[in-house]
């Protein structure tokens, strides 16, 4: 079952949360001020579309963090309790602060944590909050991350292992924060922790949004995931390639069954616009998707109902860029879909469908290198993109890697 707050008559997260994360183009690095200006902009042009969240990816805590990567046994800025805080000169005003300026704007805070305990805080065996246990008591120095030196796992069959799982929750929950993305705990899959976080959020009363990250995820534990997170990631790093974007056709329609609402398979970011800023992959770059790629990427996300979270620096964006973000007829299959599933496929033509409001939802892909022409069933149609109408059944020519979306009228 999908997770509940407590006392809340709905699941957190009842559509596909809609974003922005700025790891794709400010990776470790981003500061207060590129937060703030990336939320302006939402809460200006994108908040009355639906988009909502504002998430600072990994190493908020580190104050000499650089781009392309992390930098390995950093000394990260941590309070008395063996809990991360933010880097002063990054943000100088605070998460607390900057939680608030973001609810100010009408949006949802939310933040990068990595699975596990600070290994400075082992180191410094400091004491955990509201418990007998101290940092050393409850770490597992041999559950580490491949990719990061932060951090030692919680040994969750210690005394104490959930408490300190509890304080990073009170902690969050003081800054105000509507949305967590927990890391290095999905692949490998570390379920005693993501079910310790799951507790620790139910206990702070707050409807937090769970994501769970790397992936793949394993399809097998689906229903762990469902009832112990919002969303978690199918797929692996997610980057503006082609073939990352051919891949993903065949984890949304594996994983499609799984979609409902608080449980959404999570197919990645969205690498779009001016990403690469200060990023771990590339340098400042317009995204390297073309046009019809791009329109491709927002159709399959929308239609498969993953979840939302634009990557490139908001501020930036051109009016093509904006377009794919503010067209409701389109956003709709992703907030209001039922059902959506892959419904045919004849080569390199691919249809998935949908309902929205008791209206099927059909979407055209062309996922091979050669023009490629589809039919459609008789019947009248509004195309969604183009916003408009017509009245009969025609043959749809797409071109390499391009799609289209038809609401039946």
């Amino acid at each position: 079952m999908a997770i509940l707050t407590a006392g809340a008559a709905e699941p957190v997260a009842p559509t596909p949360p809609m974003g922005w994360n700025s790891w794709d183009s400010y990776g470790t690095s981003v500061t207060e001020a590129e937060v703030k200006a990336n939320a302006a902009y939402m809460s200006s042009k994108l908040k009355s579309h639906g988009w909502q969240y504002v998430v600072v990816d990994i190493q908020w805590s580190d104050p000499l963090a650089k781009p392309h990567g992390y930098r390995p046994n950093a000394e990260l800025a941590m309070d008395e309790y063996g809990r991360l805080i933010p880097a002063s000169n990054r943000f100088p005003s605070g998460f607390q602060a900057l939680g608030a300026w973001i609810h100010e704007q009408g949006l949802k805070f939310g933040i990068h944590i990595m699975r596990g305990i600070p290994r400075r805080a082992v180191a410094a065996n400091l004491p955990v909050l509201d418990s007998k246990a101290r940092a050393a008591d409850v770490a597992d120095r041999n559950s580490t991350c491949r990719w990061n030196s932060d951090m030692y796992g919680v040994d969750m069959s210690k005394p104490g292992a959930q408490d300190y799982y509890d304080s990073l929750l009170k902690l969050y929950a003081s800054w105000g924060v509507d949305y967590i993305k927990a890391d290095d705990i999905a692949q490998p899959f570390h379920g005693d922790e993501i079910a310790a976080l799951h507790r620790a959020i139910l206990k702070t009363g707050r409807p937090i949004v769970l994501s769970l990250s790397p992936g793949p995820a394993d399809l097998a534990r689906a229903d762990f995931y469902a009832a112990n997170a919002n969303l978690w990631r199918i797929s692996d790093d997610f980057w503006d390639l082609w073939r990352d974007l051919r891949k993903s056709f065949d984890l949304l329609e594996k994983w499609s069954p799984h979609v409902k609402p608080g449980a959404w398979p999570d197919a990645d970011m969205l690498p779009l616009g001016r990403i690469g800023i200060r990023a771990e992959r590339g340098d400042d770059r317009p995204t390297r998707f073309t046009r019809d790629e791009q329109r491709t990427l927002i159709t399959l996300w929308c239609i498969a109902r993953s979840p939302l979270m634009f990557g490139g620096d908001l501020p930036s964006n051109d009016a093509f860029t904006e377009s794919l973000l503010t067209n409701d007829e389109v956003l709709a299959a992703n907030q209001k879909g039922r059902n959506p599933h892959k419904l045919a496929q004849e080569g390199a033509g691919v249809i998935w469908e949908s309902e929205v409001e008791g209206r099927k939802y059909v979407a055209l892909f062309n996922v091979g290198e050669q023009t490629e022409t589809l039919s459609l069933r008789p019947g009248k149609y509004r195309d969604v993109w183009e916003k408009k109408d017509f009245g009969d059944s025609r043959p749809v020519t797409l071109a390499p890697h391009a799609s289209a979306m038809y609401r039946v009228q």
